[in-house]
């Protein structure tokens, strides 16, 4: 079932960013709860985060309702290497 919720928000960033390579994503489960770290390349971070944080909210929503659908709850963590 997660591997769903993974594929999905790959194909969402792999979309918004200039090099898709550069991405890491890593997840781990929590009870009910699936934590997914995100690390782009430098200069792609701010596409991910979007202008007020707009882009990244709008990941989180989508995430959050993949997840909902599943009967589990998402996080999403950009990470700042």
């Amino acid at each position: 079932m997660s591997e769903d919720l993974r594929e999905f928000l790959l194909f969402l960033v792999q979309a918004l960013v200039d090099d898709p390579d550069a991405i890491t994503l890593d997840e781990e489960l929590r009870g009910q709860k699936i934590c997914y770290r995100l690390v782009v390349a430098e200069e792609d971070k701010g596409k991910i985060i979007g202008k007020g944080g707009r882009t990244a909210r709008a990941l989180r929503l989508l995430l959050g309702a993949g997840a909902a659908k599943q009967g589990m709850r998402a996080e999403l963590e950009i990470v700042d290497d």
